[in-house]
């Protein structure tokens, strides 16, 4: 827990970053909670119970980076210890200490170990709950190994009702973070088949899920509505398999190393279908429609992690009977050398650089720019996020192709007016400050608003000032 605190927090700020989905996340948790409702009606609802957590906190806290991002490096400290513990159980204190250390060094996890999105809870949610399905499951094989007395059973089933209710209530939190995350189930259904569990445990997790599921639904259901959200993304190309054939690889590897057996709770049994369920299920989405994106699948990284802890685990168990002081060095050494194999990538990670864009930086030169009486044009409008997180940058300029406010309109970046409004306000102007993409990631305009921005400012007026600041470009420009 620690360690991952401490990776967590090394470059928090992002040298004072914040890119275009943190964007996302910052401008609508400043919004009241009438305002997020609203907006929910119209787009992301997918995230509205994270949107509302973040509310939460920015109330308390205050915006920032830090409490933008901390929620997440907390999330993945819980995801860490429940990985740490899983192994120590199921294969010893060495694959579990091995697992919960390398979680953090993970090239994902490291990328949402400081990111302003819901997928480190959802990962912290998953772990919570695979380590409740594994206590349930120990207690159950213990049960099997020893006579008890009926007084004793009857309180053990007693607290494994417990345990099944905070297993539900942790897979319904994962699926209001995300439903995707519901991928899960299938793969702790593996973990109930591979481990042969009794029929009352298989009753009482499929009574868990099916409760979770039922009130994930209307979520669902909903969020199908809006699926417009995710047309962006590509459909599936044989290159976009290699990053899962990798870790299936991998993954396969650390289970045959931890000598799985069917019928036998272990890191196999758990690990494996942790980590190949869900990613071959949204690749199975995605054939349906396009939505195959990392993030989504983030949690199956814990089982990756338990995997290569069982490896460091097997390790230590084959030195130590020859080299048994040596043995004690294998975990500590092996996290060393990742930890200097890795370094170039976490400090990208932990850089500007590492995204793709960065909305605080063009507020910066907003600032320095604009003059009494100047008037800002966004292109595309999504551009407009740059203003709604840093609202003082913009104080005193005319946002002139804006009709609705995002928040009156209940979207993320507002209503713009029709082509024929924005070209008059245009033509009205002396001076326009233009917030678009960075040469490289612009897109050429397709809709009629931006063909209108981009035809007006090119046959009307000249450029005065041209910065570009990381995947941002902000141009003033005069009458001609």
């Amino acid at each position: 827990m620690v360690w991952t605190l401490a990776l967590g927090l090394w470059g928090l700020s992002r040298q004072n970053t914040v890119w275009r989905d943190e964007a996302a996340t910052w401008q609508v948790a400043r919004r009241s909670t009438a305002e997020i409702w609203h907006m929910l009606g119209q787009v992301d609802v997918v995230h509205g119970f994270y949107y509302l957590l973040m509310h939460g906190l920015f109330s308390c806290f205050g915006a920032g980076t830090t409490t933008l991002r901390l929620p997440s490096v907390l999330a993945m400290v819980v995801a860490a210890a429940c990985v740490t513990v899983i192994g120590r159980r199921l294969a010893g204190i060495w694959a579990g200490l091995g697992g919960g250390l390398v979680f953090g060094l993970l090239p994902a996890v490291q990328f949402q170990l400081q990111e302003g999105r819901p997928y480190a809870l959802i990962a912290a949610g998953a772990g919570v709950s695979t380590l409740l399905l594994v206590t349930v499951l120990q207690r159950e094989q213990e049960q099997e190994q020893e006579q008890e007395r009926e007084r004793e059973r009857g309180g053990r089933r007693a607290h494994r009702g417990a345990y099944w209710v905070a297993y539900g209530g942790a897979i319904l939190v994962c699926g209001l973070l995300n439903w995707l995350s519901l991928l899960i189930l299938p793969a702790h259904a593996v973990t109930l088949l591979w481990t042969r569990a009794s029929r009352v445990t298989w009753a009482r997790w499929a009574g868990a899920s099916v409760v979770a599921t039922a009130g994930v639904l209307p979520l669902i259901l909903f969020s199908r509505r809006q699926s417009g959200q995710v047309s962006w993304i590509p459909p599936l190309t044989w290159h976009m398999l290699i990053g899962p054939a990798i870790l299936l690889a991998i993954g396969v590897l650390g289970a045959l190393l931890n000598r799985p057996r069917v019928g036998r709770l272990s890191v196999a049994a758990v690990g494996l279908p942790l980590l190949a369920v869900p990613q071959l299920g949204l690749l199975g989405l995605s054939l349906i429609q396009p939505m195959f994106l990392e993030r989504y699948v983030l949690f199956s990284m814990l089982g990756l992690a338990l995997l290569i802890g069982a490896v460091l685990g097997a390790a230590v168990q084959a030195v130590r009977p020859r080299f048994p002081r040596a043995s004690s060095w294998i975990v500590p050494g092996v996290v060393a050398v990742v930890v200097v194999a890795l370094l170039p990538h976490s400090l990208a990670k932990r850089s500007p650089a590492s995204r793709i864009d960065d909305v605080l930086a063009t507020a910066v030169d907003v600032r320095r720019l604009k003059q009494p009486g100047d008037a800002v044009l966004f292109a595309p409008s999504a551009r407009r996020d740059t203003a709604l997180v840093s609202p003082d940058a913009f104080a005193g300029l005319r946002d002139i192709a804006l009709a609705h406010s995002p928040a009156r309109s209940g979207t993320l970046k507002g209503v713009e007016a029709d082509p024929a409004r924005i070209r008059a306000a245009m033509l009205a102007e002396r001076r326009i400050l233009l917030v678009t993409d960075a040469p490289g990631a612009a897109r050429p305009p397709t809709g009629a608003r931006d063909k209108v921005k981009a035809e007006v400012l090119k046959r009307y007026f000249t450029v005065v000032a041209d910065e570009r600041t990381h995947g941002r470009r902000l141009i003033v420009y005069e009458r001609l």
